[in-house]
């Protein structure tokens, strides 16, 4: 974080001090909210959550070098003195902060938001830009109201890009996060079905993501999704300017020609209105090529040649852990832990991707295995969407499906019953210890086993399991049939 005393910290956020000896003490370290990542100089965020109160762990934190803490009461005693800033809200406060310091920086916002790929182009984005200058983003999907402004306090006085992934489980809460970090660029992904229970429809999905442009200034610009009417749309809900990518023909930035490699890696000549170049991605999937073009968007806007974009993209790796991370095991088994997260989009372009990677294997008697659990809060769309997975399962002809879980699962396995009357194909196991036991005593060299389910679900477990990693699988019951 750029360096500040805690006067000004207290006046940025309307904060009482406790137990201060010396106002002008600076801040030049990180600003955390885990105890455990303390390093001298930096302010310790005291959040009371459902299982921890950091204000437990404020002296603590303290003696570990922080310089002072943010917290909601008084942390110290007579005999212990914690130095504090005490506020009625440390979420507002933590978002006053960020918001201070990035109209301090002078830094390039650039937003992100969609229903599916947020991290995985944030990744991208941020490989692409950090070759032209420091870059700041989020480590994993900190997208929240926590973990947004987290990010931007990370910016130092040398930041010139600051990417931002933007979350959204309401309508409001992009306009908020917009509102402590004002973004130049907004890049909006796609408007899918993640979280639909939760929102009640796409029509009001398209709103909350929609708040990201109708955020940016005149002299902004808008990245939008030519291939997505909700959020072709979009262009008229902004005062910005606004670049199209995608693969329709126009798309400013786009994609012609595109393919899988043998080894299932994307490869697309991209066309910028500069010019174009080939790209073949380390990545797995054909969703990536979507992601692509958004991030060589806001590349090409920043001022990146074409042939440095495209070397860019096709250099880029995963930074997120649990998003179609490959790893071939010595016996010939490739696992692809896509765990992190998962709704109905990311789940069929998983499992396409599944079934790419497989074709290199089916030569020598591979198989293609789909460990599945359920994508969470669907609401009432979540019995539809589980079958019609499960039947894509076995129109992609997957070789085995493996449904984790609970109802959810089940549905699954239904699906792929009902669309192929099959039988020992689909097996239905109670828990992530039942499949790994399942796995463990089907699979043969040659194998390509996607493991994939909402974050709640914990199936990074069985791939953990299955590349012996020492990660112990939650105790369960048999497999059922």
């Amino acid at each position: 974080m750029i360096s500040l005393s805690l006067a000004e910290i207290t006046s940025i956020v309307g904060g009482q001090q406790h137990d201060i000896p010396d106002t002008g003490l600076q801040v030049t370290g990180p600003v955390v909210m885990d105890s455990r990542q303390v390093a001298p100089g930096g302010l310790f965020v005291a959040f009371a959550g459902e299982r921890f109160d950091g204000h437990d762990f404020a002296a603590g934190a303290v003696d570990d070098g922080a310089v002072a803490v943010l917290a909601t009461r008084p942390v110290g005693t007579e005999d212990r003195p914690v130095p504090a800033i005490v506020v009625d809200d440390v979420v507002a406060a933590l978002g006053a902060l960020a918001r201070a310091v990035v109209e301090r920086l002078g830094t390039t916002v650039v937003g992100l938001t969609g229903s599916a790929g947020k991290t995985s182009t944030k990744d991208l984005i941020a490989q692409l830009l950090q070759r032209h200058g420091p870059t700041v983003w989020p480590e994993g999907n900190l997208n929240n109201e926590i973990g947004l402004p987290l990010t931007a306090l990370r910016a130092e006085s040398s930041t010139r890009h600051l990417v931002l992934e933007m979350g959204a489980r309401g309508v409001g809460h992009i306009r908020y996060l917009a509102e402590l970090t004002p973004p130049e660029i907004g890049v909006v992904l796609n408007v899918g079905t993640a979280h639909i229970g939760e929102f009640g429809g796409r029509e009001r999905i398209a709103e909350a993501k929609g708040e990201l442009v109708e955020a940016l200034p005149e002299n902004g610009l808008a990245v939008l999704n030519a291939d997505d009417p909700y959020v072709r749309a979009m262009a008229s809900r902004t005062k910005a300017r606004t670049l199209l990518f995608g693969e329709a023909a126009d798309a400013d930035v786009r994609a012609e020609n595109v393919r899988l490699t043998a080894q299932g890696r994307p490869a697309f000549t991209l066309h910028t209105p500069s010019g174009c170049s080939d790209v073949t991605m380390r990545l797995y999937g054909e969703h990536h090529v979507s992601n692509a073009l958004a991030a060589a968007a806001v590349a090409h806007e920043l001022g990146m040649p074409v042939d440095e974009i495209a070397v860019a993209l096709s250099e880029a790796g995963t930074l997120s852990r649990w998003r179609m991370e490959v790893t071939e095991r010595a016996d010939g088994v490739t696992v692809v832990n896509d765990a992190y997260n998962a709704n109905p989009e990311s789940m069929r372009a998983a499992l396409r991707a599944l079934v790419a990677m497989g074709t290199a294997h089916k030569a020598t008697g591979g198989r293609t295995w789909a460990v599945l659990g359920e994508m969470a809060e669907l609401g009432e769309d979540s019995l539809a969407e589980h079958d019609a997975v499960g039947r894509l399962v076995v129109r992609l002809n997957v070789s085995k499906l493996v449904a984790v879980g609970g109802r959810e699962a089940a549905w699954l396995d239904m699906g792929a019953k009902n669309e192929g009357s099959w039988g020992e194909e689909s097996v239905h196991v109670s828990d992530a210890r039942a499949a790994v036991d399942l796995l463990r005593s089907e699979l043969r060299p040659g194998d390509v086993v996607l493991v994939k389910a909402s974050r709640s679900v914990g199936l990074e477990r069985v791939a953990s399991a299955l590349l012996d990693e020492g990660v112990p699988v939650a105790e369960g019951g048999a497999a059922t049939r």
